[in-house]
């Protein structure tokens, strides 16, 4: 099995059950610029698409998840996926300068 289908089928299985919000995602979402709401998180879980995926990260096997907001908006998730959970480690909408036009690929400066 293709490992980012592995790591999406455990991402989107921990969603479902339950969603907790690390404090640093809590922070970036709640930003007045972002404003990202829970449903938009659980929204890009359950349809965005793997775009890094970090098994050897230091919090457990984890991931950059890309989807789309409120009006569309690009958002970036990365989170862990847990058994009883999925961890969301920060949220965030995505720098055009820092990512290629359709947020999937990060840019070299």
């Amino acid at each position: 099995m293709n490992k980012r289908k592995e790591i999406l089928d455990l991402v989107r299985l921990a969603g479902k059950k339950k969603c907790l919000y690390l404090s640093h995602a809590i922070r970036q979402m709640s930003r007045p610029e972002r404003m990202i709401t829970t449903a938009e998180v659980r929204s890009t879980i359950q349809n965005g698409q793997i775009i890094e995926d970090y098994p050897e990260d230091s919090r457990g096997h984890s991931c950059l998840v890309l989807g789309k907001g409120y009006n569309g908006r690009p958002i970036h998730i990365v989170c862990s996926p847990r058994d009883e959970f999925l961890a969301i480690i920060t949220a965030y909408i995505p720098d055009p300068n820092e990512w290629s036009k359709d947020y999937k690929v990060r840019v070299k400066k």
